[in-house]
Parts: C-alpha cells; structure tokens; sequence
C-alpha cells in the first residue's frame, strides 16, 4: 500500500561567516536526516606527518577539531579540491582497539583505520552550531 503522507522538513536559515581561506563543506546531519551542525573546513595544515595525539593536538592549536568519519566523507564529497592526496586522521578511536584510529584516504575517499602512533596528514574543520 502507498502512503501519501508527508514529512516537512524544516531548514532554519543560517549565515555562517567565512574566514579566509575557510571553505565551506555542508551540513552534517543525524540518522533521522536533521541538520546537526554545519562543517567547515579550515585553511591550516600542519607542516609535517603527525601521529594521532599529535594531530589533535595541532587541531586545537589553529582553532578547530578533527573531523569525525562522517564529516571526513562530507570533505571528500565538497572539498576535495582543497584536500591533500593521502590519509588523515579522524577524531575517531576504532570501536574495537583504542591503539587504533580512523583515517580518510583524501585521493580515493575510503576509510580505514591506523596504529596511533602512525604518523598521517590531518585537516582541522569548526563545527557551525544551529541557532537555537
């Protein structure tokens, strides 16, 4: 049987200032299809390969985060002009060996996970909260 019932969905207007060389990448959503928050991602990269901690740490130091798994898919569908080939760390432990966390693969956009201790790339995006 086909239903006909539908279901708003209601997408607050926002103006998100840009700093330069900030790029916006969109909004994140939940599993429901609701907006979250927005992503941007930020213009500084670090000068060397790091290791997890050390990539958080340097996260921090320019003013933002690493992206979680979902916003590094949302990078690679929006930014990738701005992404540099190879893999970056998540913010993201593995679920099943915290000795290990995620990565995106900017050149082919697949994830996978790495020792810590590894040493990757990383970007550093702000999280845009909705206006409540």
């Amino acid at each position: 049987m086909t239903t006909t019932e539908t279901t708003p969905l209601q997408i607050p207007a926002i103006t998100i200032e840009l700093h330069p060389g900030e790029r916006y990448a969109g909004p994140v959503l939940d599993a429901e299809g609701r907006v979250k928050h927005h992503l941007v991602l930020l213009p500084h990269r670090p000068e060397s390969r790091l290791n997890w901690d050390a990539a958080k740490a340097w996260a921090t130091s320019v003013g933002g985060e690493l992206p979680d798994r979902q916003e590094q898919a949302l990078l690679f569908a929006n930014c990738e002009p701005h992404l540099q080939p190879g893999w970056h760390w998540s913010c993201q432990e593995d679920e099943e060996d915290a000795s290990y966390a995620w990565s995106c693969h900017f050149d082919l956009g697949f994830q996978g996970n790495n020792h810590k201790s590894f040493e990757g790339s990383a970007v550093a995006v702000r999280l845009i909260p909705l206006s409540s």
